[in-house]
This record gives C-alpha cells, structure tokens and sequence, in this order.
C-alpha cells in the first residue's frame, strides 16, 4: 500500500487533486484508515492515475475523464477513440477561431502579411517541373524491395492535378478583391518513396500533382490500405475555379481532408496521418494531421513547419517535458490527431505560407524525422544540387541511421515559372 504522498510523487499528483478526485469517485484511494482517515493507494491504480493526469493535461473535462479511465479498463480501444474524439472537438473549436483570425489578416493587411505557418505535403516520383496542368507523379508503398522506388505520373498523381490542379492553376487569380497576382513562380520537385530495412511492408503512401502534394503515413493492421484510400480520395474533391479567394482555397483543401477521413472508414484498427499542401503559384495552402512535418530551407536556415499532433509533443508546449526528453520517450509516436474514420472527422491544422525564389521545401513522414537530428537534415538539404540528388540523400541519411520505419519524403525548389 502506498501512503497518499508515495502516490502523488508516482503518479505526479499532488494530494490535494488526489483528495478532489477521491471526492467525485474518479480515483478513490483503495483504503482509508477508519482512524486517522489516511488514504491508502495500491500499486495497480498507478496506472489509471497517470492516465487522468494525462487527460487533464490535454484539458479533458472530469467528466469525460472518468468515462475514458472506465473505458480503458474494458476496450483500451474505445478510449482511444474517445479520446481522439474529445480532440476533434478541441481543433474543430480552434479550427473556426483560425479561419477567423486568417480571414482577418487577409482583409485588414492583405496576404503578404500573412504568417500563418503551418505547412506540410509530400509527393511521390522522379524529379520533375510542375510548371503545366500534367500530374508529375505520384506513388504508394507498394514497393516490395527495400530500395528506394519512384513512379512515372500515373495514379494518384494524375487525380490531384483534375481537380486541384485545374482550379488554381492560372496566373491570375486574385486575393481578397484586389486583383493582386500570386508571382510567376513554380515548383520543381523530387519524391522517394522507402520501405527501410526494418519493416516488412509499406505503408507509406504519396502523390504529386502540378499543385497538390500530399504525404500519408499509415498504421494498424489496415495503415497501407488506410494511407492508400486517404491520398487517392484527396485528389478527387472538386475546388473552386479561380479567381479563388484564399479562405475559398483554405475550404476546399479542408474538404478534401473530410472526404479522405471517410475513405479510412471500416478499416478496423488503422488509420493514417496526412499531410497536404495545394500550390497556388505563389503560396501553399497547408492541411496538417498527425506526426508527418514539413521544413523550410531558406537562406540557409532550416525552420519547422508543422507541429507534431501527439501526445509528447502537447507535453512539450505545455512545459512538463524538456523537448530533448521528447525524442528518447517510448510513447512518441501516440496520436492525438489522425485520420481514422472515426464518427467525428478531425479538423486538420490549416495555414497559408508565402514562398520566395530560392526556398527548399522538404515534407517527410516520422521515418526519417524521428531518426534523423535537425542539424543532418539541413546538412544535406543545403549540400547543393537538384531537389532529386537532395531526396536521395535524405533516404540514404534514414539508411544510414538503422532505417526503423518506412520513409516518404519530397524535396521542393521554388523557382521562377520560366526558368
């Protein structure tokens, strides 16, 4: 048995929310001295009380918390779900407020102001210019070798670049009514797809269009299924024809993300994170979920784009874990935030990031970000040559680092449209 102060430096509880919790029967000590009325805790609840603690730190109402902590001790499963549902409703909250705060930006400062920085996608097949209305590629883990594998335009690729690659298209779409033009710019871009030298399968998955890129990382029993169904659907949502108004942008990418939350629908166990990222000539218009990341090289400095939609990472930016704990905690990779079919779709982290001549874009799945440091990665983006020599060193870099997990990755150059 342990005394109640033993059970707060376990659990990181202090007495006095372990007394509120014993009073609304979420945690009831497993004896109170009739006595003194000292509180005695076993062993066993230790694990039910870090599981409070850590749904209080994400802000889970008592109420919910004690509906998940009984879940968990019959259908771990259907806690997680619960979980993942309480979350969507957080970001479908903060979803509304950004849009809010996105539409005021635009309107009261125009869009070179805009620094709504949340990016991410990736593509799949060998380097090309997606400078024309052709899809430049696009793949899906499906490569049996553990060789790194690019496609040649057919697929998903082909899908994106109908129906996102039509509408934003043109030089001349405007913003907020001013008829400003996006400048003359394009991307040049080189994808890998990797299956590593650890797992048995791909489950990665990965498309390029002329303006859509988009990376999924797949997991469960179903995750290559799972990632295939979400980037083949993602293509196929229709968007508005230009000139189209970056909130209008802003809503058709999120509707795509719907449609390729039900796509992952009845896959038992599975899901996907994504990562998508619709070119509009001048700036990518930014869906984010899950663990994949987006970077940015400029003028030498890499920057992070994304934020990890997990577990560690809420720890991290709520100050109870130091960030260089973060990559050596064996729960890293816990989703809060994924596309799984689940009866509440989750909102993706929408943003907008303005591109200069110059810029080095890279989106990648956790294969290679969760293994390899900030510092080598910006080394071999720096090192010079074509966005194809770049994604080659960057799935030999994850090789070279045990290669534990499959890797997508795409490296895009911002260039001028006629150059």
């Amino acid at each position: 048995m342990l005394t109640i102060g033993d059970f707060a430096r376990a659990t990181r509880l202090s007495a006095k929310a372990l007394r509120r919790y014993d009073e609304l029967g979420l945690l009831p000590p497993a004896r109170v001295d009739p006595f003194t009325g000292y509180r005695y805790y076993t062993d066993e609840q230790v694990e039910r009380a870090r599981l409070v603690a850590w749904l209080r730190r994400i802000g889970m109402p008592l109420a919910e918390v004690g509906r998940v902590c009984d879940l968990y001790g019959t259908d771990p499963a259907g806690a997680a779900r619960a979980i993942r549902a309480y979350w969507a409703r957080v970001e479908s909250e903060t979803a509304a407020r950004r849009g809010l705060a996105v539409s005021l930006v635009d309107r009261l400062k125009g869009p070179a102001d805009m620094s709504f920085e949340t990016t991410s996608g990736t593509a799949s097949g060998a380097a090309s210019r997606t400078t024309s209305g052709e899809a430049s590629g696009a793949a899906s883990g499906t490569d049996s070798g553990t060789d790194s594998g690019t496609s040649s335009g057919q697929g998903f690729g082909a899908a994106s670049g109908t129906a996102f690659g039509t509408a934003f298209g043109t030089s001349s779409e405007t913003d907020s009514g001013r008829g400003l033009a996006p400048p003359a710019l394009a991307l040049w871009t080189a994808v890998r797809l990797d299956r590593g030298l650890v797992r048995p399968s791909q489950q990665d998955a990965a498309l390029a269009g002329p303006r859509l890129l988009a990376v999924a990382d797949g997991y469960g029993p179903e995750g290559e299924a799972a990632a295939r169904a979400v980037v083949g659907t993602l293509g196929s949502v229709p968007a508005p024809e230009p000139p189209a108004r970056t909130g209008d942008v802003l809503n058709a990418l999120e509707d795509a993300v719907r449609a390729a939350d039900g796509a992952v629908t009845g896959l038992a166990d599975s899901g996907t994170t994504l990562t998508a990222a619709l070119w509009t000539g001048g700036r990518l218009v930014l869906a984010h979920l899950g663990d994949s990341r987006a970077y940015l090289l400029r003028d030498g400095v890499l920057v992070r784009l994304t934020r990890d939609h997990t577990v560690v990472q809420a720890l991290v930016d709520a100050g109870e874990l130091d960030p260089a704990e973060a990559a050596e905690r064996p729960d890293r990779a816990v989703l809060l935030k994924a596309l799984d079919g689940g009866e509440v779709p989750p909102e993706p982290e929408l943003g907008v990031h303005e591109a200069r001549p110059g810029d080095r874009y890279l989106l990648c799945t956790d294969g290679l970000s969760a293994v390899a440091p900030a510092e080598e990665i910006r080394r071999a983006l720096a090192a010079g040559g074509t966005p194809d020599d770049a994604a080659e060193a960057l799935v030999a870099l994850a090789r070279e680092l045990g290669g534990p997990d499959n890797v997508a990755c795409v490296v895009a150059d911002v260039v001028p449209a006629d150059g």
